[in-house]
């Protein structure tokens, strides 16, 4: 990876959300702006706020996407991050830092 580039994965809920009276919403269904979790994979040596293994939050309409060794990823620089998610092993905060 290169400068503030982050490489993250699309988490299998982001494809796919029920309603709650448990009909299922296609990902291509039009909703009004709804930012995605992915799974940091690799970061740029810029790269100061993630690291590999963290929980982000993005927004999917601002992103590039790219096939490796049959996997797909999305490639984002770090300042098109809006937030990461507290590890749940803490428990005690809010667990999300903006």
């Amino acid at each position: 990876m290169l400068h503030d580039r982050v490489l993250v994965q699309m988490d299998a809920e982001s494809s796919e959300r029920l309603s709650t009276s448990g009909i299922v919403i296609p990902a291509t269904a039009s909703v009004g702006k709804r930012l995605a979790w992915a799974l940091v994979v690799a970061t740029g040596p810029h790269v100061h706020q993630v690291t590999r293994g963290d929980r982000v939050l993005f927004d999917p309409e601002e992103r590039a996407e790219v096939e490796l060794h049959g996997s797909d990823y999305v490639l984002l620089r770090e300042r098109d991050l809006h937030g990461v998610a507290e590890p749940e092993a803490t428990g005690q905060r809010t667990g999300l830092y903006l």
